[in-house]
């Protein structure tokens, strides 16, 4: 797919995608929701990259929806009828993908189903699908002077992008609630205090910052952080522990048997361990896991 609405980006197998609509404050449109699930989507299969870095171009992270255009702004097509029957038995139908699906939660499912850590450099502000597409993603680092809202019931509509699963797992119920809510712009010290933001750093330091974790992350094998990230996303959501000693019995298993032996014998001989591991053809037998239909 040809990016005209972001920069696809790799560097040190880092991945850098940016949102590139830096005169509309890079604005939400469906374009660049398709080019982002095919992005995330790419970069997961694609050994080259290691982690991926989301960040705006200019002086905002995202605007949220361009409400500028004529018609449904959002893409979908009020012709239907839809009922839950109709997303749960006809989902991949191309009239309910295209016309009634939520493309910020297609975007955010993508995420969801990466393979490679997703850092969120939040350099601005970032409102509605600017907001909750970072609910996704696994670290924000977010800039001193940066605002974000989750502002849907301010314009009549509901928290999309699957951010009713997301934020509470972020923060708490009652934080979630109250941000939807009051759906103002809350400033980058109260989403640091409140859990949303692992970082607060001058705006010059966000990227900086970012590419320092990433690289990190970079040293790592690919397949113990595959597995970990999703590990980590699902098994929060089980019934009992002991449902999550079952998936990392088996993921301990294959991994000492495989760059565990070589992480081991680096620890051993007091040097850095050289992974070859990659997630896009050594993923073990048992992945995935997950007795739900696949994140599409």
């Amino acid at each position: 797919m040809k990016y005209e609405t972001i920069r696809y980006e790799v560097e040190n197998s880092i991945l850098t995608l940016t949102l590139n609509r830096s005169d509309q404050l890079n604005a939400f449109t469906v374009a660049m929701g398709h080019e982002l699930i095919d992005a995330f989507d790419r970069a997961s299969e694609d050994d080259a990259v290691n982690a991926i870095i989301v960040t705006g171009a200019g002086r905002a992270f995202c605007a949220g929806m361009d409400l500028s255009g004529e018609g449904n702004v959002f893409g979908l097509d009020e012709s239907f009828e839809p009922n839950i029957n109709d997303l749960r038995k006809r989902l991949r139908e191309p009239e309910i993908e295209r016309g009634v699906r939520d493309l910020g939660g297609l975007l955010t499912l993508a995420i969801f189903r990466c393979k490679k850590p997703v850092i969120a450099a939040i350099n601005g502000h970032a409102v509605g699908i600017g907001a909750t597409m970072t609910c996704a993603m696994d670290v924000r680092i977010v800039a001193k002077d940066a605002l974000m809202g989750f502002v849907f019931n301010r314009i009549g509509i509901t928290p999309e992008a699957c951010s009713t699963w997301f934020l509470p797992r972020i923060v708490n119920m009652g934080t979630a609630l109250e941000w939807i809510y009051r759906a103002d712009l809350i400033d980058a010290r109260e989403l640091k205090k409140r859990g949303f933001a692992n970082y607060r750093l001058a705006g010059k330091k966000v990227l900086g910052h970012a590419r320092d974790l990433a690289a990190r992350v970079g040293r790592h094998s690919q397949v113990s952080i595959a597995l970990t990230r999703q590990m980590m996303y699902r098994n929060v959501a089980l019934e009992h522990p002991r449902q999550a000693h079952e998936v990392e019995s088996l993921a301990i298993y294959y991994q000492s048997r495989t760059s565990g032996r070589e992480g081991v014998r680096a620890f051993r001989e007091k040097r850095p361990p050289e992974f070859t591991d990659r997630a896009s053809s050594d993923m073990p037998g048992f992945y995935p896991w997950w007795d739900v239909m696949d994140d599409r």
